[in-house]
């Protein structure tokens, strides 16, 4: 792959064999973002899992202590229609926002979320909703009788993290306009959590490395240990 003069110039400002703390990393990102927009930091994960296993599931969700920088716009699909528009949510509806998606092809939000009596309805949209990962699930707190709840945690910056079938993961984390500290306690609070998410069923390593870097960035190695 061909790179450009910016993205050659930032990589070799990133030592090969290297791998940084947080703190070190994570200035050195900002060093090396070459974008001129607030560029997205994400941290990625390979993982000591075989993802063909049912045991060996990674997947969970949380709220980052600052959030990830982008407001979500949020669609709930409730009856409790006040209690939805009170928490914050963008759009509010029943079968007939179902419809709306159906019918108009409208996609004018960034997360769905549902009380449980409305999913053998949403149910139907399952093959429009699942590719574009707006499908409910009650894993990550987007099926939930508190609909407040599950409104707040998303506009707080919620996000979810998955192993993908390559045994990898990807989350972003914030923005490069963010203060380092803040950066550094989002990716320590992904980590947790994700370590906390180890199955039971995984021996030997398990967070085989770790890697962050900014949208069209160079990819900094990074340990969790003796920050």
């Amino acid at each position: 792959m061909k790179r450009g003069k910016k993205y050659l110039a930032a990589l070799a400002l990133v030592e090969k064999e290297k791998v940084y703390t947080l703190d070190e990393a994570v200035a050195l990102a900002k060093k090396t973002s070459t974008v001129k927009f607030d560029a997205t930091v994400d941290v990625s994960f390979r993982l000591g899992v075989d993802p063909k296993k049912a045991d060996q599931q990674v997947r969970g969700t949380l709220v980052l202590p600052h959030g990830t920088g982008k407001t979500k716009v949020v669609l709930a699909v409730t009856d409790k229609v006040e209690e939805a528009k009170a928490a914050g949510a963008d759009y509010v509806g029943g079968k007939e926002i179902l419809e709306k998606i159906q019918k108009e092809n409208w996609f004018a939000f960034d997360a769905l979320v549902a009380t449980p009596n409305m999913m053998g309805e949403i149910g139907k949209l399952g093959r429009v909703l699942g590719p574009k990962g707006l499908m409910p699930n009650p894993k990550t707190g987007t099926v939930n009788p508190d609909i407040a709840k599950a409104i707040k945690d998303i506009k707080a910056g919620k996000v979810e993290y998955r192993v993908d079938k390559e045994a990898n993961m990807h989350v972003s984390v914030g923005k490069c306009s963010f203060e380092d500290k803040k950066l550094v306690e989002n990716i320590e609070a992904l980590c947790e959590a994700v370590i906390k998410a180890k199955p039971a069923a995984v021996k030997g390593t398990y967070i085989k490395s770790a890697s962050i870097s900014t949208t069209m960035g160079p990819s900094i190695q990074i340990t969790f240990n003796g920050r």
